[in-house]
């Protein structure tokens, strides 16, 4: 898949000027070492991404209040075929630190391995709702791996330990974008912390068809989570 697809689509339709859509292709190659890296640390397949051509924004119940994200692990299904996307947002690319990029791809993978393991359980029919941006960073904080299960890499990990203490928050990047994305008036998309959440049917659910090499890893991984739980009550 060709992850700027949609950048240069967003360019010839004139929202993405010249120098923005150069910046992003001089800056894509920190998304793809990340992935890489993410590969290596995980032993497992990075699922489908793309870089989405505008700021996200997510807006709470109070209409001043809103949030700025970075990446976003959607299911779909095509063709019949269910899939997990990496909805990667311009702004991320354009003024992410390598670091915050790394962190913020491996937050979202961990996000993709839990979804899948729910999926293979048939826990999942549809996500709660939050109703406020403090309550939906708490709700994405629980449904996640153990990073140290998952990944093999001490610098990786403390990245995503310093970006994800409790929910992401960067004041560098957030205030990059609005200044230099935002008041630009260039692309942004706006969404409710509602639409924000994974709901599938039980009828979509029993069409779904699992690497089963990706539900031994998670497995694995399940296993390593537990020891080191155990570690922590002992």
């Amino acid at each position: 898949m060709d992850h700027l697809v949609k950048i240069r689509e967003a360019h010839e339709k004139g929202l993405l000027p010249q120098d923005m859509l150069d910046l992003i292709k001089e800056r894509f190659p920190l998304v793809e070492s990340g992935i890489k890296r993410i590969e290596s640390a995980s032993g497992t397949n990075y699922p489908i991404s793309y870089v989405e051509p505008s700021a996200i924004l997510s807006t709470g119940n109070m209409s001043f209040e809103y949030g700025v994200l970075f990446a976003r692990t959607l299911p779909v299904f095509f063709e019949e075929k269910f899939q997990v996307v990496i909805q990667i947002s311009a702004p991320l690319v354009a003024f992410g630190l390598k670091g915050t990029i790394h962190a913020i791809l491996a937050h979202e993978f961990l996000h993709y391995l839990e979804l899948v393991r729910k999926i293979s359980k048939m826990e999942l029919l549809s996500d709660e709702i939050s109703g406020s941006l403090f309550e939906n960073v708490y709700a994405d904080s629980t449904r996640l791996f153990e990073p140290r299960a998952v990944f093999d890499d001490k610098a990786l990990l403390t990245h995503i330990t310093k970006k994800f203490p409790a929910g992401f928050k960067d004041y560098k990047l957030e205030d990059k974008t609005e200044k230099l994305w935002i008041a630009r008036n260039l692309p942004v998309t706006n969404i409710t912390l509602d639409t924000n959440t994974v709901k599938l049917s039980a009828e979509s659910l029993s069409k779904v068809n699992l690497d089963p090499v990706l539900l031994d890893k998670i497995k694995e991984f399940e296993e390593k989570e537990s020891k080191l739980r155990k570690r922590k009550l002992y």
